[in-house]
C-alpha cells in the first residue's frame, strides 16, 4: 500500500494555515527560566503555560512540516519521511483545532492533549534514521556523505527542534505531578548529580553491551558525588549511555580475541577552580561543567573524524537495514544507526554546552560534554 504525500487528504485552507504559522517568529525560553517559572506551579501559572504553548508549539510543528515536504536528493519522498510528515500535520492540526484556552478545565484538556501529541511523536527519531537509510540506498555508494550539507543542516535544525519541543511539552506536563521528587522542577533537577547520572547511564550502557556481546568492561567514574547544579537529568543520561555505549563497544571488540583483561572506560566529571567561581556570581553568562569519556578502544581513523557528527555515517553496521517500519521503535543495539553523536551533541548545545570527540588511532578516544552550569543561554530556534 502506498504511503500517502504530505498534503493529501489536507484542503488548501489547511495547507495555507501551515504556511502562515510556520512563517511566525518562534519564542525561545532558557532552562533557568523555565526552572524560575515552574518552581510555582499554581493554578494560574499552568494556565499561562498552557496559553503559551497554545501559541508556540503550531508555529514549531508548522515549520517542521514545512522542511520535511521539501528536502534535497528526495529524501522528502521517503516512506518512513512521509510518515513522520503525517505525525508533524496531525499534530498541527490538533493544536489549531483546540479552542482558546481561558479556564483551568480547558488547561487540563490542553495538557492531556499535548500529553498524546509527545507520545505521537515517541519514534521520529528512528524513523527518520530509517528515511536516511532509505535514501543512502538510492545513492551512488561512493559518494562522500561530508558533503551532503543540505541534508546534516536540516537534520541538525529538524532534530534541535524535536528536542525544544518535547522540553517544553513535558516540562509543562511533569509541572502537574502533585508529588514530585524533591529538588525536582518539573523535568529539570535542581541538585542533579551528575556522577550519579552518569553511574546510572553507565549501568545501562553495560548492560546493552553484555546482552550484545556476552561481557562488558568495568566503567571506572572520578567526580565528587556531591557537586550538584541544575540541569535536565533525562538529557544527560541520554548523552552520557550514547558515549559510554560507543565507548564499550570499541574496547569490547578491539579485546574480544585478546588474552589481556580488557582496560575499562573511564569518566571524569570536574568542576574546576573556576566553575566555583563563577558559580558565585549567580548571573554570570557562562559557567562549564566538563565530563570526560576515554576508552582504550583503538581510536578513530583521522579521515572519519569529520563524519562522526553526520548523519549519513556509522563505524557499525546498521541494523535499520533488516528492520521494517513496523518494528523500527523495538530494536535495541549497540551501535549502527548513525545518529547518536551528533544528536548527543544537540542536546548539549540546547542549553548552551557542547560535544567534542579527540582521538588517537591505534590507542582510544576522549569525548568532552561540555555543560552550562548556570543555564541562561537561550533555546537555539532552528
Amino acid at each position: 500500500m502506498a504511503v500517502k504525500k504530505a498534503w493529501e487528504g489536507f484542503s488548501k485552507g489547511f495547507m495555507e494555515e501551515v504556511q502562515r504559522w510556520g512563517s511566525m517568529k518562534q519564542t525561545g525560553v532558557s532552562l533557568r527560566y523555565m526552572m524560575e517559572f515552574g518552581s510555582r506551579p499554581t493554578p494560574r501559572n499552568l494556565l499561562i503555560s498552557s496559553q503559551f504553548l497554545h501559541k508556540e508549539l503550531p508555529i514549531r510543528i508548522a515549520r517542521r512540516a514545512i522542511e520535511l515536504d521539501s528536502l534535497p536528493y528526495g529524501l522528502s519522498h521517503k516512506p518512513a519521511v512521509l510518515k513522520v510528515r503525517d505525525w508533524y500535520l496531525d499534530s498541527f492540526r490538533d493544536l489549531r483545532s483546540f479552542p482558546d484556552i481561558k479556564d483551568n478545565n480547558n488547561e487540563l484538556e490542553f495538557t492531556q492533549m499535548i500529553k498524546l501529541i509527545k507520545v505521537r511523536h515517541n519514534n521520529v527519531v528512528p524513523m527518520m534514521a530509517l528515511g536516511v537509510q532509505q535514501l543512502k540506498k538510492d545513492l551512488n555508494p561512493k559518494i562522500d556523505y561530508h558533503y551532503l550539507d543540505e541534508i546534516h543542516q536540516f537534520l541538525d535544525r529538524f532534530y534541535m527542534s524535536r528536542i525544544g519541543i518535547r522540553m517544553l511539552i513535558g516540562q509543562h506536563v511533569a509541572l502537574h505531578d502533585p508529588s514530585p521528587l524533591p529538588n525536582c522542577v518539573g523535568y529539570i533537577h535542581t541538585k542533579m548529580s551528575p556522577v550519579e547520572v552518569a553511574r546510572n547511564a553507565s549501568e545501562d550502557a553495560r548492560y546493552i553491551c553484555l546482552k550484545e556481546y556476552g561481557c562488558a568492561p568495568d566503567v571506572n567514574i572520578y567526580g565528587d558525588p556531591n557537586f550538584t547544579f541544575p540541569y535536565v537529568p533525562t538529557h544527560l543520561h541520554l548523552m552520557v549511555f550514547e558515549l559510554v555505549k560507543n565507548s564499550l563497544r570499541a574496547v569490547q571488540e578491539r579485546f574480544v580475541d585478546s588474552d589481556k583483561v580488557a582496560p575499562p572506560v573511564r569518566i571524569i566529571v570536574a568542576d574546576g577552580v573556576e566553575d566555583v567561581t563563577i558559580k558565585a556570581c549567580y548571573f554570570t553568562i557562562l559557567s562549564l561543567i566538563e565530563n570526560q569519556v576515554s576508552d582504550e578502544g583503538g581510536g578513530i581513523p583521522r579521515s572519519g573524524l569529520p563524519r562522526l557528527f553526520t548523519y549519513l555515517y556509522s563505524t557499525a553496521k546498521n541494523p535499520l537495514n533488516e528492520q521494517s517500519e513496523t518494528d523500527v521503535q523495538t530494536v535495541t543495539t549497540m551501535a549502527g544507526y548513525g545518529y547518536g553523536l551528533p544528536i548527543s551533541r544537540l542536546y548539549a548545545r540546547y542549553f548552551g554546552g557542547d560535544l567534542q570527540i579527540i582521538s588517537m588511532e591505534g590507542y582510544g578516544t576522549d569525548a568532552y560534554l561540555h555543560l552550562s552550569r548556570l543555564g541562561d543561554s537561550q533555546e537555539p530556534l532552528p
